[in-house]
């Protein structure tokens, strides 16, 4: 695994993630209470062994930055590192990101280094726990150019996705990067004899989606993109590439989610409130890093909670928390409910002073569907529960999309106000 190099794509601007992604780049949206979505594939690339990793940032990166220098350290004795590359313009060079593969074509001369024998590249906006040294074994012991991670997904997700089909030996024969025309669909529809063929936990009518993690060999990575003019992996270097390369896919069986919208980052938060959830957050093998804060534990003076994450630092008096996350440092008051929702708490910890709406949530509130953003305020007598059902509107302080209410970070909310 040390003649591996990891790159992570650090994303575009996030607009389907608005507000999230405001004041921050996807990879520093917060997530599960306590982590930050860049954590998420740092840490399955070191749980690898592969510990030469860098970040490729280029929209709203300063909270990205600091918090990857204030968490991932190495010691004296070690070579790793996790470094920021972010974008910039040189001679050759004068744009922006266009996209995945312009990405890693801008860095290409740091990724291509003949130390390195492989480049892994993974998102910095996935949620995932996966055996990368799998992956990478597998890769080399097919002697293939470059391989692409693979899962099952729905007929209903597969249109947002690239889907293909393998051969008996896992070869990738043919992809498609998002098809919306029903007749693809049903060609690359998985059929029981594939399924048992290809040893899928998947069931018929579903279709292999790419994860977009990739590991090229140095130099088929180098050949593909130096001197090119694809802008992404997805939509251009694959397709092209499986007539004339060794292509092949991995299958990945275990859980996978792409935070691409609101709905889907409020859906992955909630869910890790169930009993036994997908994501295995508490894997003594494959722990999540993140920075470590030094908080006292969370404080709970009569509440009524049910299935429910509490994080470091917060308080909470007197509330009933159902099915949902409540960050750092939150403050949740007397006679408060949320329910199905993600609290992310505060940078810091404040005192209740002054004539100004405090830090968390107030009392006698009902919050539902929510998300609320770091530092936020909600006076006494909110309801956050879009009622009326709207799945998109904007307010001050806050909005609606994909039918969840989006407190933004910083925002105060007047008390009795209704939404």
């Amino acid at each position: 695994m040390k003649a591996v190099v990891t790159a992570i794509l650090g994303g575009g601007q996030g607009t389907r993630l608005w507000p999230l992604t405001r004041d921050r780049a996807k990879p520093a949206v917060p997530f599960g209470g306590k982590f930050r979505l860049i954590d998420i594939p740092i840490s399955n690339s070191l749980h690898a062994g592969i510990d030469q990793i860098y970040v490729l940032t280029q929209f709203n990166s300063a909270s990205l930055h600091r918090h990857i220098a204030q968490t991932f350290r190495f010691d004296h004795f070690s070579e790793g590192f996790v470094n920021i590359l972010a974008a910039d313009q040189n001679l050759e060079n004068r744009n922006w990101y266009q996209g995945t593969a312009d990405a890693v074509r801008h860095n290409l001369r740091r990724l291509t280094d003949p130390q390195w024998r492989d480049v892994l590249i993974l998102s910095g906006d996935q949620v995932y726990l996966m055996d990368l040294e799998g992956f990478v074994t597998m890769h080399r012991e097919r002697e293939a150019d470059f391989t692409v991670a693979v899962k099952p997904v729905s007929r209903e997700r597969a249109p947002e996705l690239g889907i293909m089909r393998l051969d008996r030996d896992g070869r990738i024969v043919e992809f498609v990067e998002k098809p919306k025309e029903p007749e693809i669909l049903d060609a690359f529809t998985l059929d029981e004899e594939t399924i048992d063929r290809l040893q899928l936990d998947a069931r018929p009518g579903q279709l292999l989606a790419s994860m977009g993690i990739y590991i090229f060999r140095s130099g088929v990575l180098k050949e593909l993109l130096d001197g090119t003019t694809p802008t992404d992996f997805g939509k251009e270097i694959i397709p092209s590439a499986i007539g004339s390369h060794r292509v092949f896919g991995f299958i990945h069986n275990g859980y996978w989610r792409d935070i691409g919208t609101i709905g889907t980052f409020h859906e992955a938060n909630v869910e890790l409130t169930d009993p036994i959830p997908e994501l295995n957050l508490y894997s003594a093998e494959r722990p999540i890093y993140t920075h470590p804060r030094f908080l006292p534990g969370c404080k709970l003076h009569d509440c009524d909670v049910h299935e429910a994450i509490l994080c470091d630092g917060s308080i909470l008096s007197r509330s009933r928390i159902r099915g949902s996350v409540i960050g750092i440092r939150a403050k949740v008051r007397e006679g408060t409910e949320i329910e199905d929702s993600v609290v992310m708490g505060a940078a810091d910890f404040e005192e209740d002073v002054g004539d100004r709406i405090p830090l968390g949530v107030g009392r006698h509130c009902v919050i539902r569907r929510a998300i609320v953003d770091l530092n936020s305020r909600i006076g006494d007598g909110c309801r956050l529960v879009n009622e009326a059902g709207v799945e998109e509107a904007d307010g001050d302080g806050y909005c609606i999309r994909d039918g969840i209410v989006v407190v933004l970070r910083g925002a105060e909310i007047p008390a009795g106000t209704v939404v």
